[in-house]
């Protein structure tokens, strides 16, 4: 299944991430408890009890084991967690057959996609907590990335379609489609580079206090950030472990507060989320460096919006006009973590192809940066 043993799958690195055989649990106990247990008669669950620990954050799903105790179940074991699999994948097989159940199939299937990269970037940072910094796995990017050249795109502005419609998968929160208006602006051709953000540093940009929103400047002092995430030195920690930081890379595991900084030192700004999706309509959300495009699982320059890092916006992630919230449990998908948090766009190295569209609306708290989280800058024209 992966390279990583029993104890890999089992570790938990801090509250926010997940040990990697509870990712693969939880994407089976979605399929058991929102298709199987209701629609394939005589189906029994697997084990009773798992549920409770395997339910992720469904309030109607009832009592769940708690989030930041799941490095503590050391059984089952990843051996039954994998028979589990074999059990519901084979029991899922007739349920493929009815065309009414096709939409929440298709949900179960995006929601096990967004566990691979969650599951990916979990384990780096667990991995990357262990002093001996072992690699999940060899990447098959090519040499040193060739720094690109930072050109502007410009949009004229006015009034612009945002938002899912179509027959296509998308989640709740990617719609209505609705009507915004958009000033003149222009965005980058590229991500923030390793070498852009290491002039960041070197000119004092986590000590220059106006730099920052107040909560960022609250956040960095408190928590002592002087750099990324997983820098040292002249190294980086990636899934292949600690390696050179390659200059002409795009920055990544940096927070909004970090990205918001940069942006406001470099004489820009973040792109709002529909800015960057009037942009990015007109470009193929295939493109790029994603999981399972180029074999590489870091992120290597690729060009165009999609691929490599998520990418802040200065978007709060709230509902778009006219959203309704789903009925049932499945209503608690999306909907109740609108507060708070800010929108990414884009798609990373960790993120499967196909799973990337113009619509999509990635989110997190401002302070969370163990994603592949990276800048592209905006300006005003």
């Amino acid at each position: 299944m992966l390279p990583l043993s029993d104890a890999d799958a089992t570790i938990q690195s801090m509250p926010d991430a997940s040990p990697a055989k509870w990712h693969l649990a939880h994407t089976t106990w979605f399929f058991e408890t929102f298709l199987l247990r209701d629609y394939l008669d005589g189906y029994a669950l697997f084990d009773a009890r798992w549920p409770f620990l395997f339910n992720s954050y469904y309030e109607a799903e009832g009592a769940r084991h708690a989030r930041a105790a799941r490095g503590m179940l050391s059984r089952p074991s990843l051996d039954d967690l994998l028979a589990y699999r074999a059990h519901v994948n084979a029991a899922m097989e007739p349920l493929f057959e009815r065309p009414e159940l096709a939409a929440l199939i298709a949900l179960g299937i995006n929601h096990e996609q967004q566990h691979q990269e969650l599951l990916l970037t979990d384990i780096k940072h667990a991995l990357s907590c262990n002093p001996l910094g072992p690699a999940y796995g060899e990447s098959a990017a090519d040499g040193p990335c060739k720094p690109a050249r930072q050109t502007w795109a410009e949009h004229p502005g006015g009034i612009v379609q945002i938002g899912h419609e179509g027959s296509a998968f998308a989640f709740d929160n990617e719609g209505p489609r609705h009507r915004v208006m958009l000033e003149p602006f222009a965005l980058s051709s590229r991500l923030v580079m390793v070498e852009e953000w290491q002039a960041f540093i070197a000119d004092g940009g986590y000590r220059t206090p106006s730099l920052w929103l107040s909560d960022g400047w609250h956040w960095v002092n408190e928590n002592s950030i002087d750099a990324p995430l997983n820098w040292r030195e002249d190294a980086h920690f990636t899934l292949s472990g600690w390696q050179a930081r390659d200059p002409g890379a795009p920055v990544t595991h940096i927070s909004y507060y970090e990205a918001d900084a940069f942006a406001t030192w470099a004489g820009n700004r973040l792109p709002t989320e529909c800015e960057w999706e009037a942009m990015a309509s007109s470009h193929d959300p295939f493109d790029g460096n994603q999981l399972d495009a180029t074999g590489a699982i870091h992120p290597t320059g690729s060009q165009g919006l999609f691929g490599d890092c998520w990418q802040w916006t200065r978007s709060a992630y709230l509902p778009y006009p006219r959203f309704a919230v789903a009925d049932g449990a499945v209503g608690e998908y999306n909907g109740k973590f609108m507060s708070g948090q800010f929108v990414l766009k884009g798609a990373s190295c960790a993120t499967p192809r196909g799973h990337s569209r113009a619509t999509y609306r990635n989110f997190f708290y401002p302070h969370q940066r163990w994603q592949f989280t990276g800048v592209r800058l905006a300006r005003d024209i």
